[in-house]
């Protein structure tokens, strides 16, 4: 869609400018006049190839952090929304921010409202980020909605950060014994080969396993980085083929620790969004829908799909979410005085805060379980590529 600059006057006397987003000449001058001015020139400014390109963009959750974080204070600060926009258009420290600034700006100057503008981009900027922008705009507390959104996406942001710092441990251990395994089979075994040719006794058998998988490596190399490439695409299809992802979702739910810290913080996230989108005043089936999104775990958002139907039939939440047989007592027995107290909002932000600190508590257990696990796993390699390194020249003193 054609971007269109002008020039118009304001109150008869002050001259203003700005680009509009329209489908044709007569469209630009006719929403110029909407805004209350007299327009006296109006072209066409240049192609609009970015609008179709926001769709496609991505930001992550620093990123819509900053947008929010700049949109509030801008907002708090009496600045309309557009003024808001430009001013991140043209201040913003990331290209990223100030292209979507522009291009929301252009829909805004048309006559278009801030969410609606949103609306447009549910795959930049998200279901709950724009169904709550909606609800605040409509209430007229548009600022206080984008805190609320501020503090959601902040502490979605340190749950995520938790649990991969979590993992981040163990995967770096593996990493490194994969590495330093490739290195003895390749390059310390074969130092060693000509030596142990010598010897007039059999290799022991695991000395015998290595050396020959190291010749094997060293004679099919190619094996190695398809084995990586391999790898790599099967984790990709496990997480993104859906009946994979099923299996691999029930899988999680059934190993102990693992399946509580998948359990607590898909469930803490879901409560936030609930909460935050309750107290923003929208209908409590919605406010589920919107939650519903953030659970990453097949299993867990099908049980509560369900559970939002029986909702939408008449059913107490307390009651549907019962029916799904894997909310947390201390959560159901939380809303259920909620809603029987006439306080539902207040015991949701208290079930996140108990979510929040029982998934401390299991992410801090699982940290303290790990490192033995991988000093036993490290020390096994350790051992074993030794025992295939020494045995032999044990042999060679006893003899």
């Amino acid at each position: 869609m054609p971007i269109y600059s002008y020039e118009a006057l304001k109150q008869g006397k002050q001259i203003v400018r700005g680009e509009v987003t329209a489908l044709n000449l007569k469209d630009a001058r006719d929403i110029v006049r909407k805004m209350g001015l007299v327009p006296t020139k109006i072209n066409e400014y240049r192609e609009s190839k970015n609008a179709g390109a926001i769709g496609s963009m991505t930001l992550s959750l620093k990123e819509k952090i900053d947008f929010i974080s700049t949109m509030q204070i801008l907002l708090q600060s009496g600045i309309p929304a557009v003024e808001s926009l430009m001013f991140m258009e043209q201040e913003a420290a990331k290209a990223k921010i100030r292209n979507i600034s522009k291009i929301l700006k252009n829909q805004i100057m048309s006559g278009a409202t801030f969410s609606d503008t949103l609306a447009r981009y549910p795959e930049t900027f998200g279901n709950i980020f724009i169904g709550l922008a909606k609800a605040g705009e409509e209430a007229g507390e548009l600022e206080k909605t984008l805190g609320r959104i501020k503090e959601l996406l902040t502490k979605q942001e340190a749950t995520k950060s938790k649990v991969i710092g979590t993992l981040m441990y163990p995967m770096f251990v593996i990493v490194l014994a994969v590495i330093v395994t490739l290195i003895m089979l390749l390059f310390v075994f074969p130092a060693f080969q000509d030596m142990f040719a010598q010897q007039e006794k059999a290799l022991p058998w695991i000395t015998a396993t290595m050396i020959q998988v190291g010749d094997f490596l060293r004679e099919y190399w190619i094996t190695i980085p398809l084995f990586f490439i391999a790898f790599y695409v099967f984790c990709y299809i496990t997480v993104h083929w859906a009946p994979a992802r099923r299996v691999l979702d029930t899988t999680v739910l059934k190993i102990p620790l693992i399946n509580n810290m998948t359990l607590f913080s898909n469930f803490s996230n879901f409560l936030s969004v609930l909460s935050v989108s309750y107290d923003a005043g929208i209908p409590i089936v919605d406010c589920l829908h919107l939650a519903n999104v953030t659970l990453t775990n097949t299993i867990l958002h099908e049980r509560m799909t369900a559970a939002v139907t029986k909702v939408q039939q008449g059913m107490q939440v307390s009651q549907a979410f019962k029916s799904t047989k894997i909310v947390p007592k201390m959560v159901l027995f939380m809303i259920a005085t909620g809603e029987q107290s006439g306080r539902l909002g207040d015991m949701l932000q208290r079930a996140v805060e108990f979510l929040d600190k029982t998934l401390d508590g299991i992410i801090d257990t699982m940290t303290k379980m790990i490192e033995p696990i991988m000093l036993l796993v490290i020390g096994s390699i350790v051992l074993v590529m030794a025992l295939a390194l020494y045995l032999p020249l044990f042999q060679s003193y006893t003899a």
